[in-house]
């Protein structure tokens, strides 16, 4: 027989030891993150405030931010050089990506084919991605010359000419609105509702009152979604800058990844780096939280009474 009092102390044992065995199996993941993500970003805030060249460290305060934002040219730059490949590149990406969303939806013939197709340019790694894109941008026998001498147009010196260097990486980054937006997207419209388009086609609505007043209000949080994610990645372009560019010509593709980049690793300059990465941070984080604050406006969750409210 169970004494009276053994069962709930025997309840918080095995409560205990269900906690224990949940920490132990976490552990991994806390420790991975506290080494490899908090550790770094709390040392790198504190190198924010020295001048460290690998040989010798020093206090500096507030130095390196000073100098960042009031003597440093090349900064302003690459912060410009990167807000216009965010302001081109983000909207274009999101309504890209929304787009083939849009038309691999349709029941067709063929649509896990068209899928997979739309797909595999995102698995292309990015060093060999930019390479490629090296050659489709060559100036005396790339691909996208050779299509305009077919039209009866000169050549572009796209990586070559600082007037168009911001162009071809534009036109570079539509080669990914087949893959991770694109994917959420599709997810987004498959879990709309099909009766929400029934009941507009009896009230007589066409093709484009129905986009209009149900699937762009519906993909709201799903567009909020992949433009915060868009955001975060453009401000972050490196990769094609440092193979294809190396930020030339005229610092015309020097951008701000690329820029940190170079004061860590080219000149040694890990304060000022540090100082560099915890300034995107804050420029991250504003325009994150602007999104979310714009978002009240006109991203609507299901359940809610209003826009932007919570759903249930």
């Amino acid at each position: 027989m169970v004494r009276q009092g053994q069962e709930p102390k025997k309840i918080k044992s095995l409560a205990k030891h269900e906690a224990v065995w949940g920490w132990v199996l976490v552990s991994p993941w806390i420790i991975g993150f506290v080494v490899f993500t908090l550790g770094p970003m709390i040392a790198s805030f504190l190198l924010s405030f020295t001048k460290y060249d690998l040989a010798t460290i020093k206090f500096v305060g507030a130095e390196n931010y000073r100098r960042i934002l009031t003597e440093d040219p090349l900064f302003w730059k690459s912060l410009t050089n990167t807000a216009l490949y965010v302001l081109i590149t983000v909207p274009l990406g999101v309504a890209g990506s929304l787009l083939i969303a849009l038309l691999l939806n349709q029941p067709v013939r063929g649509q896990r084919l068209f899928r997979t197709l739309f797909y595999l340019p995102s698995l292309v790694p990015a060093v060999a991605s930019a390479l490629l894109w090296q050659w489709v941008f060559n100036a005396d026998n790339g691909i996208l010359n050779q299509a305009l001498a077919w039209f009866g147009l000169p050549n572009i010196e796209w990586l070559q000419d600082e007037r168009y260097t911001l162009s071809a990486f534009v036109l570079m980054s539509l080669w990914g609105i087949g893959g991770q937006r694109m994917v959420i997207f599709l997810a987004g419209l498959q879990g709309i509702p099909e009766s929400y388009y029934e009941a507009a086609t009896l009230d007589g609505a066409g093709s484009l009152a129905k986009f209009r007043h149900i699937t762009i209000p519906s993909l709201s949080p799903v567009i909020l979604f992949n433009v915060v994610l868009g955001l975060i990645g453009a401000f972050q372009i490196f990769t094609s800058a440092y193979i294809m560019t190396a930020g030339g010509p005229n610092n015309a593709s020097l951008f701000y990844s690329l820029y940190l980049f170079r004061n860590a690793f080219e000149y040694f300059k890990l304060g000022k780096a540090s100082a560099l990465a915890w300034i995107l941070f804050a420029i991250l984080l504003v325009f994150t939280l602007i999104q979310f604050r714009l978002s009240k406006k006109w991203v609507h969750y299901e359940g809610s009474t209003d826009r932007g409210g919570s759903g249930a």
